[in-house]
């Protein structure tokens, strides 16, 4: 596997709407950074947050997940409290090549404030708006920014394409947009 650079995630963002919408550089001055980088793309969080909370003594179960374990919070920040969690989700929406895996990193900013974003890949085909898990591990309330940098994605071609897609088994995240909850 091959990590694919700038321009070739520019390529088939522009020609093939591999990312939309797509920033062709690095945008950072006061803000957290996001937008095209060397090897990735620094996708943003949008305004939309699921804090989980404990008011309902919810229990957080995979299997039958309950909306009354978070709250949803719209707005330009979100602050997620100490040792808690929330979803979000990015502004942009992918569309991954068939012979591409795509993984997604914390940006160091946040992980030095103690703010973790979840290692996920984004498989052959699948496309959306991807769901982001972000951890506060602080004893600290720690707050997020909308619409600036959250998460890299970094882009792994393959030495060709896989028997079966995401696509093509139908999976169960496809086409997503705004926050998706667990699904079985």
């Amino acid at each position: 596997m091959s990590i694919m650079p700038d321009s070739w995630i520019r390529r088939m963002a522009t020609e093939h709407g591999m990312i939309e919408p797509f920033v062709e550089s690095q945008r950072r001055e006061g803000v957290i950074s996001y937008g095209l980088s060397s090897y990735g793309y620094d996708a943003r969080v949008a305004d939309e947050f699921k804090v989980f909370t404990n008011v309902d003594n919810a229990l957080v179960d995979p299997k039958k997940f309950a909306e009354d374990s978070f709250v949803t919070r719209r707005g330009e920040t979100c602050i997620i409290p100490p040792n808690s969690f929330a979803l979000a989700h990015t502004v942009e929406y992918f569309r991954i090549p068939r012979d591409v895996l795509v993984i997604c990193l914390g940006k160091s900013t946040y992980a030095r404030c103690g703010l973790i974003v979840n290692v996920t890949p984004l498989e052959p085909e699948w496309e959306g708006q991807v769901t982001i898990e972000i951890s506060n591990t602080t004893p600290l309330p720690a707050r997020i920014y909308a619409n600036e940098g959250i998460c890299q994605f970094l882009f792994l071609q393959g030495a060709g394409a896989p028997e079966v897609s995401y696509a093509d088994r139908k999976g169960k995240y496809m086409g997503q947009r705004g926050v998706a909850l667990p699904r079985l």
